[in-house]
């Protein structure tokens, strides 16, 4: 069977099915955004991310949180009403939801497998620079390399991973 089927058929399965109730959360949520525009970019996005991930509904609904709040910010709405005298219904939840905190998750291990897929010291000069917040020059004391050998390495690290991450859908 073609992968182009595949996908298809993974798509109309795993994220058509949950389009009714991605439609209710976005009235909720977003009331003043166009739910037919967030939905559909969302499909537009899902489907040319191309790959499967674990949970479809929980993607979709962080796909579709994320777009919609891109669509809120675009059209900066301002109200003449400061925050703290809005009615309680009106505040934004802030606290990350379910399908925020699996999106959040899947990006991260998306993340620590391209640093995986690095060459071993440019993984460990990109690790202490991202997980370790080092600057090139204490990474090049650390290891004991010249500061231009670090910044060769996170150029190259970078390079790989953001070509890593938009061959899976993430990159723009």
């Amino acid at each position: 069977m073609p992968p182009h089927t595949d996908h298809a058929r993974w798509f109309a399965e795993e994220v058509q099915p949950h389009e009714a109730a991605l439609r209710g959360y976005l009235h909720r949520q977003f009331p003043s955004v166009e739910a037919d525009d967030v939905v559909q970019e969302s499909y537009l996005k899902l489907w040319r991310m191309g790959a499967k991930v674990d949970s479809a509904k929980a993607y979709f609904f962080s796909i579709a949180r994320n777009t919609a709040l891109t669509f809120f910010r675009r059209r900066r709405i301002f109200s003449d009403v400061p925050v703290n005298e809005l009615p309680e219904w009106r505040v934004a939840d802030v606290a990350p939801d379910a399908a925020e905190v699996a999106y959040t998750r899947e990006r991260m291990e998306l993340a620590v497998e391209a640093l995986d897929s690095l060459p071993p010291r440019c993984r460990e000069i990109c690790g202490l620079a991202a997980l370790e917040q080092l600057a090139p020059a204490e990474i090049a004391a650390r290891l004991g390399l010249a500061e231009s050998t670090v910044y060769v390495q996170l150029a190259r690290g970078v390079k790989h991973c953001a070509h890593y991450l938009r061959e899976r859908g993430e990159g723009r």
